[in-house]
């Protein structure tokens, strides 16, 4: 997973308004599905449904999960995928920025977005009777959105602001940064929030064009979870958006094409900052989420890095008291993945805790994992998963997520039993494949650019002199 940091938002329309007094309205529906089910529904325009009940709830949670992201613009464009995120919510043909925000607040709902590289999603949070408003508002401003000229360019300096902060954090920074030297010259090593060149160079008919050949239904899938009924909701978003007639179950699972693998670059960049605290990147390609030992990774990665009994967490924080925050993180995409260990210590210390990270990751390349770690490492991975579906916002994000990047959901169930049956050989072989491959390394902090190992070669010249911006999912229209 991605560091939780890259997951900090700023809600569009968050503020907490008056509780709605209204009773729930009496058309409110029960499934025929039994709770926790998945129900889905595919169109003939490529347009997905799906829903999961929690009728214990009072609300529900809807995302619009578009498979749109930084890795489908051209260069020359880069950023346009977040910076449309941010012009949605700035008025339709029928609703200016200040009614959609007031729509939601007036019944205490929240209203959000966020950006990845392979795609947006556009979500709300809402009392269960409120669910009409909330489909009609957001299908309004996914395909009618005006896209003003004025609000591009108030949008533009919030967007060069949104950089400059990203700059200002180091400890945010070094993934960008890392990612961009693992995959130099590729899509996926684009930064999602584009450049400072490209952001103040990109026009608005480049950004209108994007939105009109990009967002339509075939690209849309909307995600549900709480107290809904998944047939009342397919009824509801037929009223708003073009979909199509329904398509019979059993239709091929519709993910997106999975490109030629880029190669990692076992690069080393160092980017000198006056700063007090050395931050440090090091990993390289890893599994994509259709390789099927994604799972078997998914121990390995617990074990190294996931939790407080973690090799890294404890030699290097607990035994040695050598950083505060220290984890390792597996991102997936469709045709490979990224794994990576951080770490932020004091700048005399970068060279002691980047040996103790070699020396783990090689020992769990060479070795394996210790049954115990093993066993603890699996109960890690399904004990945060289970905590993350407690409300209904996890839970819609997990049936987006996985129908968007999968093409299948699979239950709880059935993922628990995919993680049980990581066996000592599947993780060896996994943490093998991944840990034996050429390491890059970024590092901020007051060094010269020669004083860590550069065995990898050299890095793209604009990364190495400090020309570029997130490279993570970034969230909120902010």
């Amino acid at each position: 997973m991605s560091p939780a940091k890259a997951k900090v938002a700023r809600s569009k329309a968050s503020v907490r308004a008056r509780k709605s007094t209204r009773p729930a309205a009496a058309a409110r529906q029960r499934s025929r599905r039994a709770p926790g089910d998945i129900g889905r529904t595919e169109y003939e325009s490529g347009l997905r449904i799906v829903t999961e009940q929690m009728p214990g709830m009072r609300s529900v949670a809807l995302g619009v999960w578009v498979d749109v992201g930084s890795r489908d613009e051209r260069p020359a464009i880069n950023g346009a995928s977040h910076f449309l995120e941010h012009l949605l919510f700035k008025g339709t043909k029928k609703r200016t920025a200040r009614q959609i925000a007031e729509a939601f607040d007036a019944v205490g709902g929240d209203l959000n977005a966020f950006t990845a590289k392979e795609y947006t999603c556009y979500y709300c949070r809402v009392g269960d009777q409120d669910l009409p408003m909330a489909v009609e508002s957001m299908s309004d401003m996914l395909q009618n959105s005006v896209i003003d000229a004025t609000d591009l360019e108030a949008e533009r300096q919030v967007i060069l602001e949104e950089i400059n902060r990203q700059e200002d954090a180091p400890d945010d920074l070094i993934h960008d940064i890392f990612a961009e030297i693992l995959w130099a010259g590729h899509s996926l090593g684009r930064p999602v929030l584009g450049t400072k060149e490209t952001i103040t160079a990109i026009t608005r008919d480049q950004v209108y064009s994007f939105y009109r050949r990009l967002y339509r239904p075939p690209h849309f899938v909307i995600a549900v979870a709480g107290n809904v009924d998944h047939d009342r909701l397919c009824s509801l978003v037929e009223g708003e958006m073009e979909t199509g007639r329904r398509l019979s179950s059993g239709a091929a699972p519709k993910v997106r094409a999975a490109g030629k693998i880029p190669a990692p670059h076992g690069a080393t960049l160092v980017r000198r900052r006056s700063t007090e605290q050395a931050h440090i990147c090091l990993g390289t390609a890893a599994q994509s989420r259709r390789d099927p030992d994604r799972f078997a990774f998914g121990v390995v990665n617990s074990a190294l890095g996931g939790g407080m009994s973690s090799r890294l967490f404890q030699e290097i924080r607990e035994k040695r008291g050598l950083a505060y925050a220290v984890y390792s993180y597996h991102s997936m995409f469709a045709e490979t993945g990224l794994f990576a260990v951080y770490a932020g210590t004091t700048p005399s210390r970068a060279e002691e805790v980047l040996d103790i990270a070699r020396r783990e990751l090689d020992d769990i390349s060479e070795n394996g994992l210790h049954l115990d770690e093993l066993e603890r490492a699996g109960g890690h991975m399904k004990g945060s998963l289970v905590l993350s579906l407690e409300d209904t916002s996890g839970r819609m994000s997990r049936i987006g997520r996985s129908e968007i990047s999968h093409g299948e959901i699979l239950s709880v169930d059935e993922v628990l039993e995919r993680i049980d049956a990581v066996g000592p050989e599947d993780a060896h072989r996994a943490a093998r494949n991944v840990l034996s491959q050429p390491m890059a390394l970024a590092v901020i902090g007051p060094f010269e650019q020669g004083a860590f190992d550069t065995r990898g070669g050299p890095v793209n010249a604009r990364v190495a002199a400090g020309g570029h911006a997130a490279a993570r999912g970034t969230t909120g229209p902010d």
